[in-house]
């Protein structure tokens, strides 16, 4: 059973939420809310409405996700009561080598983190066809309408928007085609404009036409090789041709009388199914919500299971462990010994990699009880740098986390998928689905995850205002990010224990975007919630 502070039922006190009795999404963006919901209404299932969110994100998020970049996702099946998993992730190129990367500087230690080299198969696309053939009751054409009517009219740019095109108006000015499109008249567009990409809803258009078919052997699929041999890349045709997105089993991990699924690697599901093992035996709720120590106890948690995920998480046939030798009980019971709630910050010595929450992230429940759990990327903001000339596609840059150490299993090779950041979840009382939850935030998602799965489970939080509560992120050094929202109290308490706490004011992107849908096991209502950090929307009917 969970903690007392839930009820019986695990039913959250009303709150802030959108509402509904017949389904309920989640998007990045308000518009890919509206257009999924808009399928729900007209009689479409959960994967109908996902796969519309995806293409509308693709325009209105367009340095965060889109055609040149990955997705994952968790699908609940209703009718067989099942939870299946979709890794459209691509691998590096048959180019690929560490040789060639260490030959641009013979004392390069570390992959390029843009440019040619970054890039590897984009699956997204394929990937939505998968998803949208196997579970989906529309068809691709009418999936992609909205996505493709968006991008012919124009985005409007809200403020979060221009904010972040002019972040990154340096990495745009070192590529002529994406400066053109998103640096009009050498300026980021204000907050008000209408963002035109013209090129890229010809190119969601052909797409539409012409099948999935059309981003990897048609026009689309040969101008994005012939751009990236031409600058020095990895790819070849038959590499974006020959890709194909892959069905797999979701882990899992029993938690406090839930069931928590991840995806497998070459994701970072994993490292949350660890973490939040390492917590199984801690009365959390006992040690008081956002007190210094129940922040230090999850702190060690995600530190152990991160270190894990550096040293052992890759392509699964690269691995040397498996993932039931990570998650063994007897393993884990040790390593959770070495945390005290009481104890010190532990000695650091690493320091802080670029943060990358570029990412969107999508739920859709239906009135079937189908649950569809999703996030698609481009890595780093505007990903590669690189916008594919005439097609108006940014390529992502997954490619720069391989590691160039050759005894690494997550080294550089041909074929070969990198290590992921990217983990969406879904949470099962008994045999279905009680919450789906995701976030962007780079390395930073377990953590979020961790923290907005306790606030509704362990201290009986609504969807919203478990989103909405303050977070903390452990970063590579070892310092705690926390938002200033956080209780006085423990923050000086924190720094007393030896930490190296860095305050963060206002609703950053720092700490995820996360979002939520719980469907209540007694009346099937779903309650969703979504993140102010970002540009996320909750809809339900």
């Amino acid at each position: 059973m969970i903690a007392a502070c839930a009820d019986a039922s695990r039913t959250p006190e009303p709150g802030r939420d959108a509402r509904g009795a017949s389904g309920a999404v989640t998007a990045d963006h308000p518009l890919a809310a509206e257009a999924g919901l808009a399928v729900l209404r007209r009689g479409g299932n959960a994967m109908d409405a996902a796969i519309t969110m995806a293409g509308v994100l693709a325009v209105a998020r367009p340095h965060m996700n889109g055609v040149g970049g990955d997705m994952f996702l968790l699908y609940y099946d209703a009718k067989t009561g099942t939870v299946h998993g979709l890794n459209a992730s691509g691998p590096a190129g048959s180019r690929a080598s560490i040789a060639r990367v260490r030959a641009q500087g013979p004392t390069r230690t570390e992959m390029p983190g843009t440019g040619p080299m970054s890039v590897s198969v984009p699956g997204a696309v394929r990937g939505w066809a998968e998803a949208l053939r196997r579970f989906g009751t529309i068809s691709w054409q009418e999936a992609l309408q909205p996505a493709v009517e968006l991008a012919r009219q124009g985005l409007p740019v809200s403020e979060r928007l221009a904010a972040d095109v002019a972040e990154e108006a340096e990495k745009l000015a070192g590529d002529s085609v994406a400066a053109r499109i998103y640096l009009p008249d050498g300026q980021p567009p204000a907050a008000g404009d209408t963002l035109r990409q013209e090129e890229l809803a010809a190119t969601l258009a052909r797409i539409q036409q012409n099948g999935p078919d059309e981003a990897y052997a048609g026009e689309t699929g040969r101008s994005t090789v012939s751009y990236v041999q031409a600058l020095g890349g990895f790819l070849e045709q038959r590499d974006l041709a020959n890709y194909r997105p892959e069905w797999v089993e979701p882990i899992s991990a029993e938690y406090r009388g839930l069931t928590v699924l991840a995806m497998p690697p070459n994701t970072q599901g994993v490292t949350l199914l660890e973490a939040l093992s390492l917590l199984q035996g801690f009365d959390l709720a006992r040690l008081g919500h956002n007190s210094a120590a129940y922040l230090h106890t999850l702190a060690e948690a995600i530190r152990i299971a991160v270190e894990d995920r550096d040293t052992s998480v890759a392509a699964p046939r690269s691995m040397r462990v498996t993932v039931a030798q990570l998650l063994d009980t007897a393993r884990l019971a040790r390593l959770a010994r070495t945390i005290d709630p009481g104890g010190s910050a532990p000695p650091a010595s690493a320091t802080d990699r670029a943060d990358q929450p570029n990412t969107v992230y999508i739920i859709a429940v239906d009135a079937q009880g189908n649950v569809v759990s999703m996030i698609q990327s481009l890595f780093a903001s505007f990903g590669s740098g690189l916008v594919v000339s005439g097609t108006g596609v940014v390529l992502h840059n997954r490619g720069s986390l391989f590691s160039l150490d050759p005894g690494h299993p997550n080294a550089l090779a041909p074929g070969k998928r990198p290590y992921h950041t990217l983990c969406p979840a879904m949470v099962l009382d008994g045999k279905k689905p009680w919450l789906a939850l995701g976030t962007p935030g780079g390395d930073g998602q377990t953590h979020t995850l961790v923290q907005v799965l306790h606030n509704i489970a362990l201290f009986g939080m609504t969807p919203q205002d478990a989103i909405d509560a303050p977070r903390m992120r452990r970063l590579e050094s070892g310092t705690l990010a926390i938002e200033d929202r956080m209780p006085a109290p423990g923050i000086p308490a924190l720094e007393q224990r030896g930490y190296r706490v860095s305050v963060r004011t206002g609703l950053t992107a720092t700490f995820g975007g996360a979002q939520a849908i719980l469907i209540d096991p007694e009346t099937g209502e779903k309650r969703a919630g979504a993140d102010r950090r970002r540009e996320a929307f909750a809809l339900a009917y």
